[in-house]
């Protein structure tokens, strides 16, 4: 029997089979197309994947993606040097990754750039945190959910957004790297678009940036895995690196900018 090894123990692939099924069970199946029943701002990307569509309403739905991607143009071409910070909305102010993206924000706010986050709680607000207490920028691209995300308290701005994709689109284009603490699916979302787009040629130079080697082993290992497979060779993640410090996360960052980049950091004391 295939087993594998997670945070609760070792797991077989029984083990997953059945969570697949619970999971199921207890959220059922929708149909693809559904007759538009729910307000206007409920669950916006469902919505998007599975409403009935007419050619007006395409037309009005894509007039609110436009609205959206201007409203982020406009609201963040004041940052300057930037690093995102990504990472779990669940840890709380006592974990010690917490206190990790914490210092992380503060030293790169210190060393001139501005910090974005998704801004919501846990390794986000620990990075707005040590931003704001470095007196760097520190901005939050908060996302419009059912269950309301309100903007972490530690953010000079907030964007708010009800589309993810405009909002990756955003935390992509106004960063010059990615720092990716300890987190779940929706990290490991951002994670993998970033290094699609890197792998593409799409973007880049552009390091990310894994913050906790032991939490990333797993990854490392899968993806080394991968590699023996033939799916893609070492050299496509090879901008990637795994460091346990936001001190060296800060020196891998400095030193991939350019010259004319780096002219342009203020650094904080």
């Amino acid at each position: 029997m295939s087993t594998t090894q997670g945070g609760g123990g070792e797991r077989t692939l029984d083990d997953w089979e059945l969570a697949w099924q619970t999971h199921w069970q207890q959220a059922g199946f929708m149909p693809y197309e559904m007759s538009g029943t729910e307000p206007d701002d409920a669950n916006i990307e469902r919505k998007f994947l599975t409403e009935r569509r007419s050619p007006e309403r395409e037309k009005e739905r894509l007039a609110r993606i436009v609205a959206e991607f201007e409203t982020g143009f406009d609201r963040l071409q004041k940052v300057g040097p930037a690093v995102t910070v990504f990472g779990s909305a669940r840890f709380r102010e006592d974990h010690p990754y917490y206190q990790l993206a914490r210092e992380t924000g503060r030293l790169f706010a210190k060393a001139g750039f501005s910090v974005l986050t998704g801004g919501g709680p846990g390794v986000m607000e620990a990075a707005n945190r040590g931003a704001r207490e470095a007196g760097g920028p520190s901005y939050g691209l908060n996302i419009k959910l059912p269950h309301e995300q309100s903007a972490n308290p530690y953010v000079d701005d907030s964007v708010e957004f009800r589309y993810f994709f405009v909002r990756k689109v955003m935390l992509v284009k106004y960063s010059c790297a990615y720092v990716v603490a300890p987190g779940g699916i929706g990290t490991l979302d951002e994670l993998f678009e970033a290094a699609t787009l890197v792998q593409c040629g799409k973007i880049g130079p552009f390091p990310l940036v894994l913050l906790g080697r032991e939490f990333w082993t797993g990854m490392k290992d899968y993806l080394l895995y991968m590699v023996k497979q033939g799916v893609f060779e070492a050299s496509e993640v090879g901008f990637g690196r795994i460091v346990d410090t936001p001190e060296k996360a800060v020196e891998t960052v400095l030193r991939s900018l350019p010259a004319s980049l780096k002219e342009r950091l203020v650094p904080h004391s």
